[in-house]
């Protein structure tokens, strides 16, 4: 196979049901293996998807496809598409969350708000597949199932891997440690020294209660030895 087809699976499907090619030769042309294309032709794979005709893609011409029925040692050489360079992705594509998993984004995004508020906006849409609006709203609890939002781990939701979850929390902690060197804002290198009073080196004032049992005593003091010296007199 010199060029690579796009829809491989969609491709296959349709060979299957409207060529006479052996699985090997649609492998080959697919970029399959052999038994999965097999299994496509068994039902067991791609039963959901509809076949696409490489002919009318401009991926392979009907000469080479005859060809290719004649003889089943032949392998099919694909045309370059002329819809290729259009169809190519120009950028990361959006990450794509299961719909049993869309429900889960808003417990996601309040664990992040809760834990990491200094993750962005901008990289929680990325890692969760979802957008600021949705964020904004869980944020401002507008969202229409904020009752029932609790913050819950990515991880543990399946919406993200512990590698993406650190790599997002890292970065997001490097820049507002920059941010805040830059404001002049520094984070206490220890822990700071207790007051004298509670280290015991200082002793600590007494209470006002303990004040007044103190004055109460030293009248007790004072009445017994006014009692004693009126005894001796």
């Amino acid at each position: 196979m010199t060029t690579d087809i796009l829809m491989p699976k969609a491709t296959a499907v349709w060979l299957v049901d409207n060529t006479s090619l052996t699985f090997e030769q649609i492998a080959d042309f697919c970029g399959l293996h052999p038994l999965e294309v097999k299994g496509i032709a068994d039902g067991e794979v791609a039963r959901d998807i509809r076949g696409a005709d490489p002919i009318a893609n401009g991926q392979l011409s009907r000469e080479e496809l005859d060809l290719a029925e004649k003889n089943d040692k032949h392998r099919l050489v694909a045309l370059k598409s002329r819809h290729a360079e259009y169809l190519k992705p120009q950028k990361k594509a959006p990450r794509y969350t299961p719909v049993s998993r869309r429900q889960d984004r808003p417990d996601a995004i309040a664990w992040f708000l809760r834990n990491h508020p200094e993750v962005a906006d901008s990289q929680l849409a990325r890692i969760l597949g979802t957008t600021k609006a949705t964020i904004d709203q869980v944020r401002n609890r507008t969202h229409w199932n904020s009752t029932n939002i609790k913050p819950v781990d990515p991880v543990t939701l399946g919406l993200s891997t512990q590698l993406e979850l650190d790599a997002v929390v890292k970065k997001a902690a490097d820049k507002k440690a920059k941010d805040d060197k830059r404001r002049g804002i520094a984070e206490p290198e220890g822990p700071t020294l207790a007051p004298a009073s509670e280290t015991g080196a200082i002793p600590a004032a007494p209470t006002d209660d303990h004040a007044d049992e103190a004055d109460h005593t030293a009248e007790s003091v004072f009445d017994d030895e006014d009692e004693h010296d009126d005894a001796d007199a």
